[in-house]
């Protein structure tokens, strides 16, 4: 039985919000010029769209090698021959869903995502973490997310692997500078001189913030893809692994990537106990709000998603199995709820 406030989205806005997903993924797939090729990297196999440019060949990052991506490829004559037609289409969904009462996103965070987007930010990799995230589960979740909060938020936090950023033979264009630069962004000065991963918008409040998974240290890295800088966070690896795309309800659609919302949840759990500010802070509680709500609605509609996300976790070792327990402490009925589904 879920919990009280917790509303599913109806049918028709499900479907809906599958079409919509479809779309924004055949427009990625017509924009891409150049001719697809295959690049094969160990055990694993990539697609980039090849063009010259002068006497240099550019390649252009299309997306790992799968059924979908291959079986879009043999479209892709079509798909850019009925760009208009899915423009109308992506449109009237986006109207549908709001009807139905899915949440837009607001216009000023719907601005930069859209500029990032089309930036090629989140088709190399990037990915939404924080509350930002939170809020675009409600398509994936088929539920609608409770207003206050823990859905508020006025930042926007970009995550990407560094191996990832450096192997790729690709990058934004235009580059995210002077994207920030067109939407009234300047940079956030740090303790490291010339080294920026923040940008703050004048007016509005909105902060943007680039991050990346660290393995010890967290200090700033490079993260060649994007053209910016990051800071290196530990347990963020586990976070950013097996992103899904979602969709942000603003203008006809924006394509990005989040977190599996079963990482997210947990990923929460163990963040919550990190916070330097101690257990009882806002922004711990704001995790554990946001981490309940994740484990009541998977528990009731993907329980195995659930239990192999805090099993992976478990597994790693005994310091996020302390951190785990430490917030679970807190919140009996989201232990009681994922003990329910170990083996």
């Amino acid at each position: 039985m879920k919990m009280i406030g917790m509303i599913s989205l109806s049918s028709i806005a499900m479907s809906a919000y599958t079409d919509l997903v479809r779309l924004l993924k055949d427009d990625a797939m017509s924009g891409i010029t150049g001719k697809p090729t295959l690049k094969h990297r160990g055990d694993k196999a990539y697609w980039y769209a090849a063009h010259r440019v002068g006497t240099d060949m550019r390649f252009i990052y299309i997306g790992e090698d799968s059924d979908e991506t291959r079986a879009r490829i043999d479209r892709i004559e079509d798909l850019r021959a009925t760009a208009k037609e899915r423009q109308a289409a992506r449109s009237r969904l986006v109207r549908l869903l709001r009807a139905e009462g899915m949440t837009p996103t607001d216009r000023a965070t719907g601005a930069i995502l859209s500029a990032m987007a089309t930036a090629g930010t989140f088709r190399l990799g990037g990915t939404i973490v924080g509350t930002n995230a939170f809020r675009l589960y409600e398509g994936e979740l088929g539920l609608r997310l409770p207003l206050g909060g823990m859905a508020n938020t006025g930042d926007i936090d970009i995550a990407q692997f560094e191996k990832l950023s450096v192997a790729l033979e690709d990058r934004v264009d235009p580059g995210l500078v002077e994207t920030f630069s067109a939407l009234k962004f300047d940079p956030v000065p740090g303790l490291d001189p010339g080294r920026t991963w923040r940008w703050a918008q004048g007016g509005s409040g909105q902060l943007v913030e680039f991050l990346t998974p660290a393995f010890g240290d967290e200090t700033i890295r490079k993260l060649p893809a994007l053209g910016v800088d990051a800071q290196a966070l530990n347990y963020l690896n586990y976070l950013i692994a097996e992103p899904v795309h979602a969709v942000a309800l603003y203008r006809s659609g924006v394509l990005v990537q989040v977190p599996r919302p079963e990482r997210y949840a947990i990923h929460k759990l163990i963040i919550a106990d990190r916070r330097r500010d101690g257990a009882g802070s806002l922004k711990a509680a704001k995790d554990r709000e946001q981490a309940a709500f994740l484990v009541e609605a998977m528990a009731e509609d993907r329980p195995d998603d659930l239990a192999r996300a805090y099993q992976t976790a478990l597994d790693v070792g005994p310091r996020w199995r302390e951190r785990i327990d430490t917030t679970l402490k807190r919140m009996p009925t989201s232990r009681a709820i994922l003990d329910s589904l170990a083996p």
